[in-house]
């Protein structure tokens, strides 16, 4: 293929700020140089690729050369540079592969197995971007709507994190998906302290607040149900729902028509 001068003069600008030394060591200040360029922009790109030349076993390189491909919806491409960073780099770089599986494709088995995997790669619980494989696996299985799995691992880190830090140390995510899990297994009452769980710690959530209308309509409470509606669109106004990033939709995300329809298809009734 052939190359324009743009990118014959990022790479020669990339080789002015990486001085002498080993292989490894150019592609080691290559990759911090690439920092200083947006993600994905050629300058960004064009460090990655040279500092991969330099060193093709530098997996943090790979895992940042992956990932504007993952952003941008190219699976082929993403996958080939992920693999080859997970390959040199398994402990710390598996558990981050599933975790991509999980939200930007939504394979839940692909993500369970690399979450699975971190188990025996490591002695120790692994948290990849901020949270438990456990805490992952938990949304995974929720995907899958295998709810005993997906119960078994909130409660496994639940009981973790509250045994480390206290309770009100809980995400309250893990409140409302394993409250989701109990939810749609039909356990209501264990699905309804879970909500208020979540709202005890939060104090706002729109998700919360839908959920229990929802319960309260199913069992015939409906002044009980259209009050927690009304919370749940206030909170919602509020920008209290759970939400992930502009990249990628969160498991079971609510929205304003949701809220909409449950007021339509339960609570339209004046006598309600």
């Amino acid at each position: 293929m052939e190359r324009s001068w743009p990118y014959y003069l990022s790479i020669i600008l990339v080789a002015c700020f990486v001085s002498c030394g080993s292989p490894s060591e150019k592609s080691g200040q290559a990759t911090h140089v690439s920092r200083f360029h947006y993600q994905g922009t050629a300058e960004n790109m064009n460090a990655l690729a040279y500092a991969l030349e330099q060193d093709p076993t530098n997996a943090h390189a790979w895992r940042e050369f992956s990932i504007p491909y993952l952003k941008r919806g190219m699976p082929g491409a993403w996958k080939k540079a992920m693999d080859s960073a997970v390959k040199y780099e398994p402990k710390s770089l598996t558990p981050i592969r599933g975790y991509n599986y999980l939200w930007f494709y939504r394979d839940y088995k692909k993500a369970i197995a690399d979450f699975n995997a971190s188990d025996t790669l490591t002695p120790h619980l692994d948290y990849p971007q901020g949270h438990s494989v456990d805490y992952w696996r938990g949304i995974a299985y929720l995907g899958l709507q295998d709810y005993p799995n997906s119960i078994a691992f909130w409660d496994k880190h639940i009981a973790k994190e509250t045994a480390d830090s206290g309770e009100d140390w809980v995400e309250i995510e893990a409140w409302l998906f394993r409250g989701i899990a109990h939810f749609e297994s039909g356990k209501l009452t264990a699905a309804q302290a879970d909500f208020e769980k979540a709202l005890t710690y939060g104090k706002k959530s729109a998700d919360a607040h839908y959920y229990l209308a929802q319960i309260h309509a199913a069992q015939a409470r409906p002044k009980l149900a259209r009050n927690e509606l009304n919370l749940a669109k206030q909170d919602f106004k509020a920008g209290y729902f759970n939400f992930k990033d502009s990249y990628t939709e969160t498991l079971r995300q609510i929205y304003w028509e949701d809220l909409e329809t449950l007021e339509k298809e339960y609570l339209q009734s004046p006598s309600k």
